[in-house]
């Protein structure tokens, strides 16, 4: 009567998992090396026991030999499928971002009120609610725009008011200057003002200087002064 199958589980019983890991151990050490020698390959066999024990074979001079070239092999691995990986993400990226745009396309034409036979009671009513949130939404930035501006023109306004308030104030007392002027003339009184200007106040004293002039002529010429042409 042949032997049944062992079923490959956790041995319970510790020194029956003592006896399976020493004969195992040994089995696989030995296989490892058979391997070795009939097809002239390059072993490296590293075995943990449960309590930390380390057993190791190798058929070339030193494991860290093996262990280097393993080293190698699986990081040139990696690089050569580095592209190809690369590749792969990006298309996965685009295919993302193409199905987000179909989707942006399709909701503007359902917006525009396009494409819209295949859509239910419940789906156009939601869209007529989304329609109208956004309308109001437009409404208010609307206003809000509309009393910015408003309220930036009622600035200038009074900026300008009171730029003409300083301007009407200032023509005033040149005009009531100018007034003075004139009634001293009259009178044939010089007239000085410090709130006149300079070149009126010049223009001034040239006028009264010339009528004097042309006064003192006359009255040479014809033995009178001759009064204000007006």
């Amino acid at each position: 009567m042949g032997r049944g199958r062992v079923e490959l589980k956790r041995i319970e019983n510790k020194v029956n998992r003592q006896v399976t890991f020493a004969k195992r151990r040994n089995g696989l050490l030995k296989k490892a090396f058979e391997l070795s020698v009939l097809c002239d390959a390059e072993v490296a066999l590293i075995i943990f026991s449960n309590r930390g024990k380390l057993f190791e074979f190798s058929s070339s001079s030193s494991i860290e030999k093996t262990l280097e070239r393993y080293q190698r092999c699986s990081s040139g691995s990696l690089d050569m499928n580095q592209p190809q990986m690369e590749t792969q993400k990006s298309y996965h990226e685009y295919l993302k971002l193409k199905s987000k745009v179909e989707v942006l396309q399709r909701s503007q034409r359902n917006l525009l009120g396009e494409d819209l036979e295949h859509f239910g009671m419940k789906e156009l009513e939601q869209l007529e609610s989304q329609m109208d949130s956004s309308l109001k939404k437009v409404r208010s930035t609307k206003t809000q725009y509309m009393l910015d501006q408003i309220s930036a023109l009622q600035n200038k306004e009074d900026m300008l008011l009171e730029t003409n308030k300083s301007l009407r104030s200032k023509l005033e007392e040149i005009d009531a200057a100018l007034q003075l002027m004139w009634e001293a003339r009259e009178q044939n009184v010089p007239y000085r003002s410090p709130q006149c200007n300079s070149e009126l106040q010049i223009g001034y004293n040239l006028t009264v200087r010339t009528a004097a002039n042309v006064g003192t002529s006359a009255e040479h010429e014809n033995g009178y002064v001759s009064g204000w042409m007006h």
